[in-house]
């Protein structure tokens, strides 16, 4: 939190320190789009998710919250740290659009909340404590049928050495500090306490960025970045 409190006023900035997240996030939403449309039957045009309400944990400054907003969606995007949300706040009104951001954790947000038809979880999961009780938790906010989107950085020496030390010590494109490797996450650390709490994996990818051209694509090998979708099966009716 610290880390990132440092580095709150710079989340707008796409040449700053937070450049690799707006590339990424154009990447993403494209993803998330497709498969939205896929999995709630959705017609596709200029707002084809305005039928969803969407919960974006650890909204930083509101950049994938915006990119949801525009397409339709109800968003709530929660975070821990207050100028965070502030910042979020402000470029959000500044935009003309409507979101709900709130300085809340999820252990805090799910005591109120009702469950979402969609709950991101992008590039979080890396950088929490707790990370079992912490999905466990972020899967009680997904309503029957809903899904849940994950992204985060798998835990090999490859991903550590990309990732990390060359991200952030030679090709500079982080701040040092950002990642640890002991708190990046298997796919399985991720998938299993999801299946606990009732949600099943319905698709899963890579993401590889060219340190070239800095475009990210999809790959079939999850050894460094990858995604997740899961969903929670809905009620048998009869």
């Amino acid at each position: 939190m610290a880390h990132y409190e440092k580095l709150a006023a710079l989340w707008w900035d796409p040449t700053g320190p937070f450049w690799p997240l707006h590339g990424l996030n154009i990447f993403r939403v494209a993803y998330l789009r497709q498969h939205l449309l896929e999995h709630f039957a959705l017609t596709d045009g200029p707002q084809p998710l305005k039928e969803l309400r969407v919960l974006d944990i650890g909204c930083g400054g509101g950049i994938l919250s915006e990119s949801m907003a525009q397409l339709g969606a109800t968003v709530c995007g929660i975070d821990p740290l207050p100028r965070n949300i502030a910042i979020a706040q402000g470029h959000a009104e500044q935009s003309g659009l409507k979101i709900d951001y709130r300085c809340e954790t999820v252990e805090q947000h799910v005591l109120s909340a009702t469950p979402y038809d969609v709950v991101l979880n992008m590039e979080v999961v890396e950088h929490v404590e707790g990370v079992d009780d912490f999905l466990r938790t972020c899967a009680d906010l997904v309503r029957p049928d809903g899904a849940m989107f994950v992204a985060t950085i798998n835990r090999t020496l490859w991903a550590g050495f990309t990732a990390i030390f060359a991200a952030e010590n030679i090709l500079r494109w982080l701040p040092r500090g950002t990642h640890q490797y002991r708190k990046l996450r298997r796919p399985e650390e991720v998938i299993t306490p999801l299946e606990a709490k009732g949600l099943a994996v319905v698709r899963r990818t890579g993401v590889a960025v060219s340190p070239i051209t800095r475009r990210f694509r999809f790959t079939r090998s999850m050894a460094v970045n990858y995604m997740l979708m899961a969903v929670r099966p809905a009620p048998v009716e009869g």
